[in-house]
């Protein structure tokens, strides 16, 4: 993977003032097609790191962005203490699709960081989520925010999660007219100071090769990383 993706991150090389961002994978089987929506991207330094490697040192001082792709539970104390250090330093943070699915187990995590959580069983009033592949969707934009920036309503065909909870701190970015249950596709994470985005979109190779999908990544690393 660190080969194919010496091909992509290279460009944001280039750049002296490129992004550095960490891409972690791992835990789930994902089409090729979602690293083609890095590319062209000079003003980003890639490094794809699977998970649980990407986070075995600390990351404050090597990453501006995390985007994570994976789905695992973080279940190390070293690897959990690195990740919190670099979320409450206040670094970037960018959450897509199945990552949404991460630490199941860790309330810090689904309640202050993401505010979001797919419910993998039914726990007291919540029943378990669910998913539905190749979905026909319109989405529309919530209000100005630079994550949103240059993106007007759009039509995509994804994977959908439905019925999953989500903290009422969170901010909505983005709302689709889903099947059923929770309408949100991408939001703002609940912290306070919080550089955390959160995009339900991006399971297969019609979202990756979208181009208001494109534009939303690009857009949530680069408010993530603190740049205009």
């Amino acid at each position: 993977m660190r080969t194919l993706l010496a091909i992509l991150v290279w460009a944001g090389a280039l750049h002296a003032q490129a992004v550095r961002v960490q891409l972690v994978t791992g835990g789930h089987n994902h089409d090729i097609s979602f690293y083609e929506a890095f590319q062209g991207n000079r003003d980003f330094k890639i490094d794809v790191n699977p998970h649980p490697g990407a986070f075995h040192g600390d990351l404050r001082k090597s990453v501006d962005v995390l985007v994570l792709y994976d789905m695992t539970d973080m279940d190390g104390e070293v690897e959990r203490k690195h990740l919190r250090e670099f979320v409450e330093a206040g670094k970037g943070l960018v959450v897509l699709h199945h990552a949404i699915i991460d630490n199941q187990h860790w309330p810090w995590w689904y309640e202050e960081v993401t505010g979001a959580r797919y419910m993998l069983k039914a726990e007291g009033a919540m029943k378990a989520s669910t998913y539905e592949h190749d979905v026909p969707m319109k989405v529309r934009v919530m209000g100005q925010h630079p994550v949103t920036e240059g993106i007007g309503d759009f039509a995509i065909v994804d994977e959908v999660y439905n019925f999953m909870w989500r903290s009422p701190k969170t901010k909505v970015l983005l709302e689709a007219n889903k099947p059923e249950g929770e309408k949100a596709v991408a939001w703002i994470g609940p912290g306070e100071n919080s550089h955390v985005v959160v995009i339900q979109l991006g399971h297969g190779r019609e979202a990756h090769e979208n181009a208001n999908y494109r534009r939303l990544v690009r857009n949530a690393i680069l408010w993530a990383a603190g740049k205009p």
